[in-house]
């Protein structure tokens, strides 16, 4: 599991600024070098039509950009209050924003620049490669204008609900094995042993962002000893907490060493993370189910997507938190959420909030009986504790009986088609 080490934050304002020089850059030195090397590399364009082309170029496209981001941030800032402003946040980093503001910039300046080589000491000439570089940048605007158009249509609420869940799809897929794998062994007489080791935190509190696990057991295999990661991806770190702790009878391993192979952050990604995704969702969906939105059907699209990630999780082998080296000796142990955790996680806070929504009570019921359906032996037991709290909470959240009796019906819409699980079979 490499780290990723591409900082989001610096992208977002170093690549227009790469723009904004290297267009100032051209234009200061392609019609310098065009006039020294190629004089005759002139436009047929007049001198005041080339004024005129650059001026407005120039001018349009700084309109352009105020109009076209004042826009954009203003339908983010809009869906952080209709979503969750931690996924909108993905949203605004997205590359082709930092790409657009470049080019639109670039697109400015260069016209800027280049317009001081037109009729230079009143030669009367317009350097031919500054006109075909203006045309290029226009063209590739109006393309990241349209692609940047895209992009803010993503902010609607299906597709902000599939990116998220796309998030997840692509987390389990890569970090857990099948269900048919056998599970770690048991590692409590490791972290049991004499601890020769800890490191600790400093600075302001951070999020466990990645670890490089291999990096990891390799390290420890080196020393002769077992190496515990203390929080789980995910987590908050805090000042003077215990991150990890060394066991065995090794000596000590260099602190930059450890340290080199942990990423913290600002903000929790979906990268090691597999209950961000189902975080995101749930915060979306209790959202829609808040008074002030009252939108149940928000509720019941976002549970489709978390059924799809339960189906797949149930599917893989959930602890995986015992990594050994090729001798099969344990060198590595951290902690992932467990079957309960998933389920209390897509679950609990939806069931509150939804409690008196019979179109929510619905659809949560098929989404447990058809978990039910299709997941092996061992997933059952914790779904049908829920299949009871399930009708534990219909059965105290409507008084009218036939309210209750709507409300035990599992449907897949929420609203739209009744099909009791007994009358399937």
């Amino acid at each position: 599991m490499p780290l990723n080490l591409r900082n989001s934050h610096a992208t977002a304002w170093l690549v227009p600024m790469l723009y904004a020089f290297g267009s100032l850059l051209l234009g200061f030195t392609l019609p310098r070098l065009t006039c020294t090397v190629l004089p005759g590399f002139l436009s047929s364009v007049g001198v005041n039509a080339a004024i005129g082309i650059y001026s407005a170029v120039a001018s349009g496209m700084i309109a352009l950009t105020g109009i076209v981001f004042s826009l954009t941030f203003l339908m983010v800032q809009f869906s952080a209050t209709a979503y969750s402003p931690r996924l909108v946040v993905w949203i605004a980093r997205d590359p082709v924003m930092s790409h657009s503001m470049g080019v639109f910039t670039a697109t400015f300046l260069y016209a800027i620049a280049a317009w001081a080589w037109v009729d230079r000491g009143g030669s009367g000439r317009v350097p031919l490669a500054g006109t075909l570089l203006v045309t290029a940048l226009l063209i590739v605007s109006v393309i990241m204008f349209i692609i940047l158009l895209q992009r803010v249509g993503m902010l609607q609420v299906d597709r902000m609900l599939i990116f998220t869940a796309d998030q997840g799809r692509k987390t389990i897929e890569s970090l857990y094995p099948p269900i048919s794998t056998p599970p770690s062994e048991d590692s409590t007489g490791i972290a049991q042993s004499a601890c020769v080791q800890a490191l600790v935190h400093h600075g302001r509190p951070s999020i466990l962002q990645e670890v490089d696990i291999s990096s990891w057991v390799e390290l420890a295999s080196q020393s002769n000893c077992t190496i515990a990661l203390l929080p789980s991806v995910g987590d908050s770190a805090l000042d003077a907490a215990p991150v990890l702790r060394v066991f065995g009878p090794g000596g000590p391993i260099l602190e930059k060493k450890l340290r080199a192979a942990l990423r913290f952050g600002r903000e929790r990604v979906f990268t090691e993370d597999p209950k961000y995704a189902i975080r995101l969702l749930v915060d979306i969906a209790i959202k829609a189910l808040s008074a002030a939105v009252n939108d149940p059907t928000t509720a019941v699209q976002a549970l489709d997507q978390i059924e799809d990630l339960l189906l797949r999780l149930g599917r893989c082998r959930l602890e995986i938190g015992n990594f050994r080296d090729p001798a099969g000796t344990s060198r590595f142990l951290m902690s992932f959420p467990d079957w309960d955790d998933f389920l209390g996680l897509a679950f609990d806070e939806i069931r509150f909030y939804g409690a008196n929504s019979i179109q929510v009570i619905r659809r949560m019921k098929a989404v447990v009986n058809d978990l039910i359906a299709m997941l092996p032996e061992e997933r059952q037991p914790a779904l049908r504790r829920w299949q009871e709290r399930l009708q534990f909470t219909v059965d105290h959240s409507f008084v009218d009986q036939v309210d209750r009796s709507e409300a035990s019906a599992e449907d897949r819409q929420g609203l739209g088609s009744s099909h009791r699980r007994s009358e399937r079979h």
